[in-house]
């Protein structure tokens, strides 16, 4: 099956005289030596996957090498190299990388072949949305223009939709977009969140069950898939899909018919999926915990949202249509360019979903928030800017930890809703900070 990777670049350089394009640098990689020796790609885009796999735009067939064992991106004029959970690892000039900078003419060593990397003279046109919105989402930022021309694409076709993306860059937000403008509108949407429903009951959940399936299935019940029909099925968080359920998820796509739990025959159905990740796929297939088939047949078009500390010019756009319904005071208090100075200051590790939710805070508790200047009292300049900056971050982080805490009893999933970030994630927070 031929597959159509549409990925969105952090940044660009833009091309001024054509402002729907972006242009990114072409790079050329060759095999020197080597099981796969004469190899040679050049870059179409602003990523190149290497591989065995065939979905792989450089593929090997060195047995050392893994299925997806790394990527190249270029980006900000220089190319960046990223190990995507080989078995055998990626070394850059003799050394063992996971993530490297690569300068032209650097030997990639990937299993037992030897890939030299160069920049090509040329550039590649990126495509760019002309417009700074796309259903519910916002953006003038060339990350997010090319994400929505890529959104946009997909919008027009029927086809399986992969988006990733850290957690709270507005996967939800895309898939309900690209349903909003596609054929199937007028049908329903129906989101169902991988993570969050026990795996003994995330069948039901997607294909139904018959009366008596099971301990407690007292009369019948239709899945997603059932209730979709016609319309489209969002799958958040697909890579906490069960292994024991890919296969049946994948016939689903496949052949578009589906068998409830205690069933002894298929139903047809009429759904578009479009599945969410924050997880890499790839290193996931890697490590034998996603089906290759599956991946390929949902990464059909694969769109990459950007973390918002790489579209950071959006803050304005975003502040703005955030507060749409608040009134024109507080509006004209948390837009102000102090506030959003400071708004820039930050990490955003938790991305425009903890933007949202401070936001929230700011409006409910009357915060005052320290403007920069404020700020730079508290800040010792003696030290590095990013010790500095890490030791605030670090301080932030832990008040508004054991403030959270407080509000919500110790219970960490309700804690977790309302920041805005998944459990994982909170867990890890806590133990950075020793609040276990």
């Amino acid at each position: 099956m031929d597959q159509l990777i549409e990925m969105a670049s952090p940044t660009t350089d833009v091309l001024v005289e054509d402002p729907t394009h972006a242009l990114v640098q072409r790079f050329e990689l060759r095999v020197e030596s080597g099981p796969d020796s004469g190899i040679a790609l050049a870059s179409r885009g602003e990523r190149v996957v290497v591989g065995s796999e065939p979905a792989a735009e450089l593929q090997l067939r060195d047995g050392a090498v893994s299925r997806f064992h790394c990527e190249i991106v270029a980006t900000e004029g220089r190319a960046w190299i990223r190990d995507l959970g080989s078995r055998n690892g990626t070394f850059v000039d003799g050394v063992q990388v996971v993530e490297a900078v690569l300068h032209p003419g650097a030997v990639i060593e990937i299993g037992r072949d030897r890939v030299r990397f160069e920049a090509g003279g040329e550039r590649v046109k990126i495509p760019l949305s002309p417009e700074a919105r796309f259903g519910v989402m916002v953006g003038r930022s060339q990350a997010m223009r090319a994400a929505f021309a890529r959104l946009e694409r997909a919008a027009s076709s029927d086809a399986t939709v992969l988006l990733s993306g850290e957690t709270g860059t507005g996967k939800e937000a895309a898939a309900e977009s690209v349903h909003a403008a596609s054929a199937r509108a007028r049908g329903p949407l129906i989101v169902v969140d991988c993570g969050s429903i026990p795996p003994n009951l995330l069948e039901s959940e997607l294909f139904g069950h018959e009366k008596g399936a099971f301990t407690g299935a007292t009369s019948e019940r239709i899945g997603a898939f059932e209730a979709a029909d016609g319309g489209t099925v969002f799958l958040d968080e697909i890579g906490e899909l069960a292994l024991d359920l890919q296969p049946k998820l994948l016939r689903a796509l496949e052949r578009h018919e589906i068998k409830r739990v205690g069933a002894t025959h298929y139903r047809s159905v009429d759904v578009r999926v479009i599945a969410a990740t924050h997880r890499d796929l790839r290193a996931e297939v890697n490590a034998r915990r996603f089906r290759s088939d599956l991946y390929y047949r949902l990464a059909v078009v694969e769109i990459r949202l950007p973390a918002l500390r790489d579209r950071i010019d959006d803050l304005p756009l975003l502040v703005e249509h955030l507060l749409t319904n608040v009134p024109e005071a507080r509006r004209a208090e948390l837009s102000a360019p102090d506030f959003l100075a400071h708004l820039a200051a930050q990490p955003w590790e938790g991305n425009v979903r903890e933007l949202r939710n401070y936001l929230d805070r700011c409006l409910a508790l009357g915060l005052e928030l320290a403007t920069p200047v404020e700020a730079l009292s508290a800040i010792d300049a003696c030290i590095p800017l990013k010790l500095a900056r890490e030791q605030n971050t670090r301080a932030f982080e832990r008040a508004y930890l054991e403030d959270l805490l407080r509000r919500h009893g110790d219970q960490l999933s309700a804690a977790a809703r309302a920041a805005g970030v998944d459990r994982a994630h909170l867990y890890r927070l806590l133990w950075k900070h020793g609040l276990k």
